[in-house]
């Protein structure tokens, strides 16, 4: 890394180390941070063995009490200074999300600016009120219901965008008087690990409060099993979280799984076709897809299908692929060549099956441009399977009610988007679709802090975090009587 990536933090501080109260050597050896775009070795981290996940998590047990019992305004005024110090080495946090997640700089700045959204969300929960007063159940009585911290939270965090979702669960999870325990993944350890534990250190979080331990599928079953940590908070693929989710309930904790999604952009004849083909061109193409909001089908009004594809392969086609660090470049590779594999299978079976490619279809490498496919029909692989890749396959239909059922063919339900002329038909479409978020003449992909984010069916358990969710996912009930005032 150059210019504030060697200056801050010290390599030699956090090189091949893991942190848990202080930077450690781990008894799990170490990992090589590769850069896609180059295959470059990036840095070196520590792996932490299942024998540092214990002892993270008897040290976060220890810190959780002092750090709950804080006052909220404390709390509070950590999350601002980590603000500060996150905004004052931005270009180091960009630099890494470019170089480890592959993503062009605005995927940087976003990440960064959606991340600065959640402590600023979070500081407010700290201060949000605690409970409730209860009618007594006799006489002069008190009775009273408030929460409390759960204790400690087992944060297990995806690749694809590796700040923001360790401070989606991280920032309210701390604001609410919870320790951590963070595992990044293992292709983005510093971007989402070692960078997130570096700026809660110079904004002043007490030791043994938040820990960051790197490492592959041992690591996250060893956190989701740690008799510590009452909580898992993990978002990543319907495999792993299912895995998580076995392990966590044999201590029966709680668990919020964010998973994939099979999303639908939805395109009426009376739409903007020209807004409406930008709109899916960034929900699918964005970094290369990799985005479990992304849009995996785009169902268009067959009176405008044509002009739709033809304006969506436009901007296919105008998209410049290659390093994303070279100035001028839109899409970057795909994470990993099993990434890259599994999208190529997708598309050439579908093609075999009769889809037809309008643009792009051929990968070099990690490359893969920007795809779209038109004659799908229903059987194919892509219109059944998460693709997690910047393919866009494009499917007629003749009624809003077949749009429907279109979109509602699948066991995911996690967002969608509907275009039209008409704000209340569009309404109305949108209030029929089996998804937990929903967005009107807009992209797919949309996250807010102050928004309850999480989806249906197989893209999840039902729970959600964001907005004042975060604050019945990270702190649960207790409930005191009195015979008389207290």
């Amino acid at each position: 890394m150059a210019g504030n990536g060697e200056r801050w933090p010290d390599r030699a501080e956090w090189a091949g180390k893991i942190f848990s109260a202080g930077w450690r050597e781990s008894e799990g050896g170490t990992r090589q941070v590769i850069e896609p775009a180059s295959g470059q070795v990036l840095a070196e981290v520590g792996v932490a063995s299942p024998a540092d996940v214990a002892q993270a998590g008897a040290r976060a047990a220890r810190a959780a009490g002092d750090w709950a019992a804080a006052v909220p305004s404390d709390r509070a005024e950590i999350l601002l200074r980590a603000s500060s110090v996150l905004r004052e080495h931005r270009d180091t946090f960009r630099d890494w999300i470019v170089r480890e997640s592959a993503g062009v700089p605005a995927k940087g700045d976003y990440e960064i600016i959606a991340a600065l959204a959640q402590l600023t969300h979070a500081v407010g929960l700290a201060s949000q009120p605690r409970g409730e007063v209860l009618n007594p159940q006799a006489p002069g009585g008190t009775s009273l219901a408030w929460r409390v911290p759960l204790g400690v939270v087992g944060v297990i965090n995806p690749w694809n965008a590796p700040l923001l979702f360790a401070m989606r669960a991280l920032a309210p999870a701390l604001a609410l008087g919870n320790a951590v325990l963070l595992k990044p993944d293992p292709l983005t350890p510093v971007s989402g690990g070692v960078l997130v534990a570096r700026l809660f250190e110079d904004a002043g979080l007490p030791d043994g409060v938040l820990h960051v331990l790197p490492g592959g599928a041992e690591t996250g079953r060893a956190v989701a099993a740690d008799p510590h940590v009452a909580m898992v908070s993990f978002t990543g693929s319907i495999e792993a979280g299912r895995a998580v989710a076995r392990v966590a309930g044999e201590g029966l904790k709680r668990v919020s799984l964010e998973l994939g999604g099979k999303n639908s952009l939805v395109v009426l004849e009376d739409a903007d076709v020209a807004a409406a083909a930008l709109a899916g061109a960034v929900s699918t193409f964005g970094y290369q897809g990799q985005a479990c909001v992304a849009a995996g089908r785009h169902l268009v009004h067959a009176d405008v299908v044509e002009a739709y594809t033809d304006a969506l392969v436009g901007h296919a086609r105008s998209m410049r692929v290659g390093d994303p660090r070279v100035e001028g470049v839109t899409v970057g590779p795909v994470i990993s060549a099993r990434q890259a594999d599994r999208i190529e299978r997708i598309v050439d079976e579908s093609v075999a099956g009769g889809a037809r490619v309008r643009t792009g279809g051929r990968r070099e490498g990690l490359f893969y441009p920007p795809t779209v496919l038109d004659h799908i029909d229903r059987a194919m692989p892509v219109f059944t399977e998460e693709i997690f890749g910047p393919v866009a396959p494009v499917l007629p239909f003749h009624s809003d009610a077949e749009a429907v059922e279109l979109a509602n063919d699948t066991a995911y339900g996690l967002t969608a988007a509907v275009h039209s002329g008409s704000v209340p038909r569009a309404t109305a479409v949108a209030g029929q679709l089996r998804t937990g978020m929903v967005h009107i003449n807009d992209v797919s992909a949309k996250d807010a802090a102050n928004a309850p984010f999480g989806g249906l069916g197989i893209s999840g358990n039902g729970s959600r975090i964001g907005g004042t969710a975060s604050l019945e996912e990270f702190t649960q009930w207790r409930w005191m009587t009195a015979p008389g005032p207290v």
